[in-house]
C-alpha cells in the first residue's frame, strides 16, 4: 500500500521549509533555504518576493529529492503573516518588494487614521488597533509607490496580496488567487463578523477589491499544483494557514482556554475562542483557522524576539547566533541586573508603541558579554508575559499553562526562565515544525486522510512540561525591573 504523503510548506520570515508529513505525523524529509531581509532605512524591513518563491521551488526539490520523489497526497502551506507583496497578474512579475511585517514604513499612514478618529472603528471591525504591522498600510504605500498603481489596481491588472497568495499563485502557475481567512484577518481590511473583506475598509484604506485575493477556509481544496521541477502537477492544495495559526493547530491545541507562544524572529502568543472577544487590554482578535466554519482567537504580536538573538550574536562575533547565546547566558546565574527592550522596530502587544526604541540599562563596570547574552534571553520571556498577562484578562478566566513551539522552544535556559517569570508551567513541543504539521493537518482533514480533530490529538508531537521554580517575591522584583526599562523605552 502507498504511504499517504503531505508537502508541507512554511514560508518564514528568515528561511523556507518544506516537509513531507506521512498520515502517522511522522516527519519523513526536510528541507531548508535561507532567505535575507533589507533594511532601506530606519525601522524599514522588506524581502524579495521573486526570491521568496525561488525560495519555496528550491526547498521543494530539496526535500522530495531526499524522499525519492514519492507520490503526494496533497500539498499544505503556512507562511509569514502581514507581509504583503504586488505583482502584474498578466505576468506575475513582481512590481514591489514584499514589505515585512515587521516594517513600519506605514506609521505615518497609521497616524493620519488615528487624527481621523477611526480607530474605534477599525478595531470593531477587524480586531485589530491601528499599526504598521498589519498589512493594510504596507498595501497602501505599495500602490503609492508603483507607477499608476491605483488606476491598475483598480482595473484588476495588479494582485495585492499576503505571502499565501502569492505562493499560491506561483504553485498553480498563476491560476490561482486566493488567500485563507486567517491571513485575510491580519490585513486590517477583512471584516471578522462577516468574515469577507469589508467594503467600508477597503475605502479607509484606498485598497481596490479587484486587487484582493479570494478569502477562503483553510482546510480546503484551494486547486492543483502545476508541474514546477521535481513537483508534479494535479496535486491539490488542500491547507493554507498562517504561521501562528497553523503552530496552533500543530500543538492539537483545540479548545477555548489554552494558549501557545511561537518563538521565532518575533512571538506569537495565540488561545482559541468560540466567538470574537474584543480586547480591552491590548490583545488582537483573529481568527484562528477556518474548517466548516471559523474559530475564532485571541492573540498578542511581539515584534522583536529572535530577531534580538540574532542582532546580539551577529554583534559579538558569534558564528552560530542562537547556540552561541545560549552557551554565554549560561555562564551567569541572572543579568547583573542588566535589562534589553529589544523595541528595534518599536513595540508591539500589548503596548502598541511604534515610536518605542531599543535600550540596554542598568550596566555596570561589571558588566560582560554573559550578561548581555542572559538580558536578551529574558527579554523574549519578559515580553511573553506582559502579553500573557494581558491574554488572561481578556479571558477572564487563569491560564493554567503555556504551549511553546519554534525555533528557541528548545532552549532550555530560556524555557526554564518563561516558566518562573509567568508561574506556569510551560509545555515546549518536540517537534520544531508545528506550523508546517498544523497545515498538513488541515489538508490531510480536507483529503480524509485524518477524519477528526480527536484523531489528530492522538498523533500530535508531546514534551514534558517544564515547572517554575522562581519564588514569588523574586519573580515580582525582575519583572518590576522589567517595567521600569520598558518605561525608559518608551519616553525616547
Amino acid at each position: 500500500m502507498t504511504t499517504q504523503c503531505i508537502l508541507a510548506i512554511d514560508q518564514g520570515t528568515t528561511n523556507t521549509k518544506v516537509l513531507l508529513v506521512e498520515a502517522t505525523g511522522k516527519i519523513i524529509a526536510r528541507a531548508v533555504r535561507p532567505l535575507t531581509q533589507s533594511y532601506p532605512r530606519p525601522a524599514w524591513v522588506e524581502q524579495d518576493a521573486a526570491a521568496i518563491w525561488q525560495s519555496v521551488s528550491a526547498a521543494i526539490d530539496d526535500c522530495l529529492n531526499q524522499a525519492g520523489d514519492p507520490p503526494l497526497s496533497g500539498i499544505a502551506i503556512t507562511n509569514q503573516r502581514e507581509t504583503v507583496t504586488i505583482w502584474e497578474r498578466s505576468t506575475g512579475r513582481p512590481l514591489g518588494p514584499a514589505v515585512s511585517w515587521q516594517c513600519s514604513r506605514g506609521a505615518a499612514f497609521c497616524e493620519a487614521l488615528r487624527a481621523r478618529h477611526l480607530e474605534r472603528m477599525i478595531h470593531e471591525r477587524t480586531g485589530l488597533t491601528i499599526d504598521p504591522m498589519f498589512s493594510g498600510s504596507k498595501a497602501r504605500w505599495l500602490l503609492d509607490n508603483i507607477p499608476h498603481g491605483q488606476q491598475r489596481a483598480e482595473q484588476g491588472e495588479l494582485c495585492l496580496g499576503t505571502i499565501d497568495s502569492w505562493v499560491l499563485w506561483n504553485l498553480t502557475g498563476g491560476t490561482i488567487y486566493a488567500c485563507d481567512v486567517t491571513n485575510a484577518s491580519r490585513t486590517q481590511l477583512f471584516n471578522l463578523h462577516h468574515v469577507r473583506w469589508d467594503d467600508d475598509l477597503l475605502a479607509t484604506f484606498g485598497i481596490p477589491a479587484p486587487a484582493l485575493p479570494e478569502v477562503r477556509l483553510s482546510s480546503t481544496i484551494f486547486g492543483a499544483s502545476a508541474p514546477c521541477g521535481r513537483l508534479h502537477g494535479g496535486v491539490p492544495i488542500a491547507g493554507v494557514i498562517g504561521d501562528s495559526h497553523g503552530a496552533l493547530y500543530g500543538h492539537a491545541s483545540f479548545a477555548p482556554g489554552s494558549v501557545k507562544a511561537t518563538y521565532g524572529t518575533g512571538s506569537s502568543l495565540m488561545s482559541p475562542t468560540t466567538k470574537p472577544i474584543m480586547s480591552r487590554h491590548g490583545i488582537s482578535t483573529t481568527i484562528a483557522w477556518g474548517r466548516q466554519t471559523v474559530t475564532y482567537a485571541l492573540e498578542g504580536n511581539i515584534y522583536v524576539t529572535g530577531a534580538a538573538v540574532q542582532w546580539l550574536g551577529e554583534t559579538l562575533g558569534l558564528d552560530d547566533t542562537g547556540q552561541g547565546i545560549e552557551q554565554l547566558a549560561s555562564q551567569v546565574e541572572d543579568t547583573g541586573g542588566v535589562y534589553l527592550v529589544p523595541a528595534f522596530v518599536g513595540l508591539g502587544a500589548p503596548h502598541w508603541q511604534s515610536k518605542a526604541r531599543g535600550l540596554i540599562c542598568g550596566i555596570t563596570r561589571g558588566t560582560t558579554r554573559a550578561h548581555l547574552a542572559r538580558a536578551v534571553l529574558e527579554a523574549i520571556a519578559y515580553q511573553v508575559r506582559d502579553v500573557f498577562d494581558a491574554m488572561e484578562l481578556d479571558a477572564g478566566r487563569r491560564l493554567e499553562l503555556l504551549l511553546a513551539d519554534g525555533g528557541a522552544s528548545r532552549n532550555h535556559l530560556l524555557m526554564q526562565f518563561q516558566a518562573d517569570i509567568i508561574g506556569r508551567p510551560v509545555l515546549p513541543s518536540d517537534s520544531p515544525d508545528l506550523s508546517a504539521l498544523g497545515a498538513a493537518y488541515l489538508a490531510g482533514l480536507a483529503l480524509g486522510i485524518w477524519s477528526s480533530e480527536q484523531e489528530i490529538e492522538r498523533i500530535a508531537p508531546r514534551a514534558e512540561p517544564v515547572e517554575p521554580r522562581m519564588s514569588a517575591a523574586k519573580r515580582d522584583e525582575l519583572y518590576a525591573g522589567w517595567k521600569e526599562a520598558l518605561a525608559r523605552a518608551t519616553q525616547q
